[in-house]
């Protein structure tokens, strides 16, 4: 399929970023820590505008489409389909990147320095727990909420004032149809956002290769290699569990997502690539008020790359100092991962903060996080655009069973029995 021209500019941004940071790395090494300082100003502004535009993006479609589903049921309803999807593909993927390092063994015979065990990865993973998730889901203020984007709290607060908004019907149709235009408002704000992402791409890559230096892939190419390896069967297994229910419109879906996968993968963040995806899947005929609901939700608890890195990551550090876990220690890591992994949404280095709050619950030297940290961002890139893969399918397979329940429900009533 051609490609657009937005995507065609972020492929080229990612081609020139990595020959202006090898450029730099190989021509003038000492100017290359401060240009890549520099130069990241770029990607700085374009995620400060993302940010700037999620939070009443979040809100306004939300509340409408919730607005728009009219009673609690129906809302209730596809809250548990949303729910019920995401924890079989949090299970698959999981259970997946268990699989995958188990089979290919990454981290045995590494030919790299381990860390010493005492040393330390400096990662607040005390401040990791379900209870603290909870609490923290429940905002304290929508305008906090909004302020520091904390999308779940904002999920939450749109949940209440879209299902109050249902409950009111008439009386609160002039608010709904305001916030129907703002949210149309912040769409268009959003194509002007996007026309910026070829340069946040450029400054991003060419940083990452200026700072780190192409030299790293050699170093780790072979845990690289299978990490993308393993998250290819993911992406084949996500795609084949939503053609189960989309059928052969699944290469019209792959082709429309593309660019937000691909934004994602160029700038590391799910984030960047969450009102593209809006957009998109309404093209593909998702209806607004489903991707509305379900992709905000799947920030917090549908993370299937970022999932999959846990699993796969904390087993390779084991492997690489020696540590054998049990089926059973296995099995426990894996219900741990399934509770811990919810609550990644809005904390800092998300995936590194449960690896090693992992890695202290079965013994594992903290300071194996250490081996990650230089390749986090190339592992990053892989692990944002297969969560918002993640997330697309996730929408519109809530949406084909909506749809197959709306036509059922037709098929049965009074009208149709008696026409």
């Amino acid at each position: 399929m051609k490609l657009n021209k937005l995507t065609l500019a972020i492929l080229t941004a990612m081609l020139l970023g990595i020959a202006t940071g090898q450029g730099y790395r190989l021509l003038a090494p000492e100017q290359a820590p401060a240009f890549a300082g520099n130069i990241t100003l770029l990607t700085d502004i374009f995620l400060r505008l993302i940010k700037m535009i999620i939070a009443p993006l979040v809100f306004t479609t939300l509340v409408v489409g919730i607005a728009k589903m009219g009673d609690t049921r129906t809302v209730g309803r596809i809250g548990a389909k949303t729910l019920g999807w995401f924890m079989l593909a949090s299970l698959m993927s999981l259970s997946l990147g268990l699989l995958m390092v188990t089979l290919m063994q990454p981290g045995s015979g590494l030919s790299l320095p381990l860390p010493p065990e005492s040393a330390s990865s400096g990662l607040a993973t005390a401040s990791l727990s379900l209870r603290d998730f909870i609490a923290h889901a429940i905002p304290k203020s929508l305008v906090e909420a909004m302020a520091n984007n904390e999308i779940l709290q904002i999920v939450v607060f749109s949940l209440f004032f879209g299902l109050a908004a249902a409950a009111l019907g008439d009386a609160a149709k002039p608010v709904v149809r305001l916030l129907a235009s703002a949210a149309e408002i912040m769409l268009k704000v959003t194509g002007y956002v996007m026309n910026f992402a070829p340069f946040a791409v450029f400054a991003a890559i060419s940083a990452m290769v200026a700072r780190e230096g192409l030299a790293i892939l050699a170093t780790y190419g072979s845990f690289m290699a299978q990490f993308y390896l393993a998250l290819a069967c993911l992406w084949l297994l996500l795609i084949a569990m939503g053609s189960l229910f989309i059928r052969r419109r699944t290469p019209t879906l792959l082709a429309l997502i593309r660019e937000p996968v691909l934004l994602a993968f160029s700038t590391a963040s799910s984030e960047a690539a969450y009102p593209k995806t809006l957009q998109r899947l309404e093209q593909f005929g998702c209806p607004k008020r489903i991707a509305s609901f379900v992709l905000p939700m799947g920030y917090s608890f549908n993370l299937d790359g970022s999932m999959m890195y846990c699993t796969f990551a904390v087993i390779f550090i084991a492997q690489a100092y020696g540590i054998e876990l049990s089926l059973a220690q296995q099995v426990t890591m894996l219900l741990l991962l399934m509770v811990t992994s919810k609550g990644m949404a809005g904390v800092p280095r998300a995936s590194l903060v449960v690896i090693a709050a992992t890695l202290n619950q079965f013994h594992i030297p903290e300071a194996g996080v250490l081996l990650l940290l230089g390749i986090d961002h190339f592992l990053d890139m892989g692990r944002s655009a297969t969560n918002v893969l993640g997330n697309a399918i996730a929408a519109c397979v809530v949406a084909r069973t909506e749809a197959r329940q709306e036509e059922a429900s037709l098929l049965t009533s009074p009208e149709s029995a008696s026409a």
